[in-house]
């Protein structure tokens, strides 16, 4: 990987644990994907695969 590839990532890893830490701080959860299955960290922390009820349509 050339070094400009190196610190456009790192530049990018930053904003995105950023931009979570600010989801959690302002009470939304953070939403993630695994083998095609959806995960939640929840607001204090937690790891849920139950939709919140801010998700519920």
């Amino acid at each position: 990987m050339s070094e400009i590839a190196k610190e456009i990532l790192k530049i990018a890893s930053k904003a995105v644990k950023d931009a979570q830490k600010r989801s959690l701080e302002n009470g939304i959860a953070n939403v993630y994907s695994k083998n095609g299955r959806i995960y939640f960290q929840l607001p204090n922390g937690s790891i849920t695969e139950t939709k919140p009820k801010e998700y519920m349509s």
